[in-house]
């Protein structure tokens, strides 16, 4: 753990607030003309996945937490926990779904993830920013029905459903994005 002075807070790290750990999910800078500058915050806690704003002045200090991140297999997930095996010692552990339900809308059995961990517990999933899934449900689009952009809903294999041109079928194989949970384009 750091101490760091809140102007230098980036996207992406890693801070203790309230005595849980916060990812900063987004962050600005504001340099009004009177009175002191300050950032605004938008982080997610770590533990229950809640959203928390925050306004820190810039010269105040705010404690930076070291996160590790591992690579591990994703086995399944339960009602209540994700389970996964760490891929050097093939020890499984689990990680409570509460506020990451819908993380197991992009991963299959047996996929390779990275868990962010803090003082020896799994925090958070880190999701790649495209993934390949494979259609397994597609309706039919409508040839005429050009007013909703000619797109279909499809159901990918982990049960995410996208909207995606007419000319998808089952069995293809599409690239989503997975902070948008749009399709991108076919895999190759």
């Amino acid at each position: 753990m750091s101490i760091i002075k809140a102007g230098a807070i980036a996207k992406g790290m890693f801070l203790l607030m309230k005595n849980e750990p916060h990812l900063v999910t987004d962050r600005e800078f504001v340099n009004p003309g009177k009175g002191s500058a300050f950032v605004r915050l938008k982080m997610r806690s770590l533990v229950s996945g809640r959203g928390l704003q925050q306004v820190i002045k810039s010269q105040e200090s705010v404690e930076e937490i070291n996160v590790e991140h591992k690579d591990v297999q994703y086995l399944y997930a339960d009602a209540e926990n994700y389970h996964f095996m760490d891929l050097q010692s093939y020890e499984q552990f689990t990680m409570p779904l509460e506020g990451q339900e819908d993380k197991k809308l992009f991963m299959k059995d047996g996929d390779t993830v990275q868990l962010s961990f803090w003082d020896e517990r799994a925090m958070d999933i880190l999701l790649p920013y495209k993934i390949v899934l494979t259609v397994t449900q597609a309706g039919v689009g409508l040839k005429g029905d050009t007013v909703s952009g000619a797109t279909k809903p499809v159901t990918l294999e982990t049960g995410l459903v996208v909207r995606v041109p007419l000319f998808i079928k089952e069995g293809d194989r599409l690239l989503i994005n997975t902070e948008t949970r749009d399709y991108v384009e076919r895999a190759t």
